[in-house]
């Protein structure tokens, strides 16, 4: 059974029982009215009988009375007295009471429901005051069946009415229901089970209708909710076919490199100055590709491989950065490397030199973009010492001895790589360091900037864009020491 079927079965039977809870009072009411109209032609006989002379009607004239009345006896309490006016010759056998000077009660709905169980000839006595004084009534005696049979005219009609209300009263709120509700909650489930057979397809997002209640609400979230998750997946299946492909390559570019590294060895038995000078740089640079293929198809693993900590002089991994990215580059970038002589570091400096060299490359990139200014771009690194909690105005400087051990672990190092391009655009800032969403450069993979910052994140720093007057900055904090608990 549908929704829509369902709604309209609900609905009749909730009309319904609405009808039934007014159809018993009704039906009590209409029984009190036509008592009460019997008592009435009571009275008016028993006025025309007072009237005769001496009191006495002749047989014909009491039994027309009788009839006219629809009763079978009549009596009258006047002060003190009470009388027989009227009574047919007929013994009869009088089987309920009823009193009707009370006011309206429960017990008058019971009483009105038991007459359409009850079954016979059956006689009952009603007394009331219709028209009469306080203390004095009328009290009839009248068979049953009459009254059954007027009160099952009433149901049968209420009963037809009630169908009839209940069924206009069902399709009006049946329409406007599925008009509302129903299609619109059909049309959410056909998408989602369209979209469910090829969630990648950005064609089966749902179109919200731009209504402003539930529904339009229900809408909107589920078109962003589909849109994200076809985003997701096409990335997933963009990193599935970017791993399978690097998978095929891997093989033969690692034999391509060890073929230069044999070649550079030989290089480096060559006693020309130049050669020895620049062989070394060659060799170490093709040892961290080597390592970089064996370890590339670890991007994308849960958990990221423990940076390999040692304490270097962060001034010379930064001079190969530029070295690897042939910087500076006459005419197109200068290459200032504003750095201590003497600042340290502990962390991997593979590691770090892929996060710096990603960096600068990017910045590269980014001045090469930059339209015809007439002048030459810049690419500056730079790096300080900070504590980690800088102390208030007016607070001392000055620290215990036993305290400069714990001051010095909560140093930390800020680098700085800035360049003065175009910049990073607003739309890109928002997934700057996720895959394949960060890139700004056409043709880009996004990739650098996410490697970044997950190398830095796995030293326990951050990384994040600076706001600047030019170009970009990137900010990367790193502890100037390793936890405790850090691989050495």
């Amino acid at each position: 059974m549908g929704l829509s079927t369902k709604l309209l079965v609900l609905t009749i039977i909730f009309v319904m029982i609405a009808e039934v809870l007014i159809f018993v009072p009704s039906v009590a009411n209409f029984r009190r009215t036509w008592l009460m109209e019997r008592l009435a032609a009571a009275q008016i006989a028993s006025l025309a009988t007072e009237a005769a002379p001496g009191g006495a009607l002749p047989v014909r004239l009491r039994r027309e009375l009788l009839q006219s009345a629809r009763v079978h006896a009549i009596a009258v309490k006047l002060g003190d007295a009470r009388r027989l006016i009227l009574a047919t010759e007929m013994p009869i056998m009088v089987e309920g009471h009823y009193d009707l000077r009370e006011g309206y009660t429960f017990a008058e709905v019971l009483d009105a429901l038991a007459v359409f169980f009850q079954s016979g000839e059956r006689y009952i006595r009603v007394r009331g005051q219709p028209g009469f004084a306080t203390g004095e009534f009328i009290e009839i005696v009248i068979a049953q069946a009459p009254l059954k049979a007027a009160m099952l005219r009433f149901a049968l009609n209420i009963l037809g009415l009630s169908i009839v209300i209940s069924i206009i009263t069902a399709a009006l709120v049946y329409v406007a229901l599925n008009t509302l509700l129903v299609r619109p909650i059909r049309r959410m489930v056909r998408n989602m089970l369209a979209f469910a057979e090829n969630p990648e397809d950005s064609g089966r997002i749902i179109i919200p209708s731009g209504r402003e209640d539930e529904i339009g609400t229900a809408e909107r979230v589920l078109a962003n909710m589909q849109r994200d998750l076809s985003q997701t997946l096409q990335n997933k299946s963009r990193l599935a076919a970017l791993g399978l492909a690097i998978s095929k390559i891997n093989h033969d570019l690692r034999n391509m490199l060890s073929t230069a590294h044999l070649i550079s060895d030989r290089l480096s038995a060559v006693p020309d100055p130049t050669v020895q000078r620049f062989a070394p740089k060659l060799i170490k640079a093709l040892d961290r590709a080597i390592r970089l293929c064996t370890e590339t198809l670890k991007y994308g693993r849960a958990r990221e491989p423990v940076p390999e900590r040692s304490r270097f002089r962060l001034a010379e991994l930064v001079a190969e950065v530029g070295e690897s990215l042939a910087l500076p580059r006459p005419g197109m970038a200068r290459f200032v490397v504003d750095i201590p002589e003497g600042l340290e570091i502990h962390a991997d400096r593979d590691q770090l030199f892929r996060v710096l060299s990603n960096l600068a490359r990017n910045a590269c990139e980014a001045i090469e973009m930059t339209p015809e200014r007439g002048e030459e771009g810049e690419i500056r690194i730079s790096a300080r010492i900070e504590p980690h909690e800088r102390p208030q105005a007016g607070q001392s400087r000055i620290v215990p001895k036993r305290r400069q051990t714990a001051e010095q672990e909560r140093r930390t190092v800020i680098i700085e790589v800035s360049d003065t391009g175009p910049g990073v655009p607003e739309a890109a800032r928002t997934h700057l360091f996720q895959a394949f969403q960060g890139t700004v450069r056409k043709g880009g993979t996004g990739l650098g900037l996410a490697i970044a910052a997950e190398l830095v994140q796995a030293h326990g720093g951050r990384i994040a864009l600076v706001e600047s007057r030019r170009g970009a900055l990137f900010r990367i904090t790193l502890p100037s020491r390793a936890p405790a608990n850090a691989r050495a």
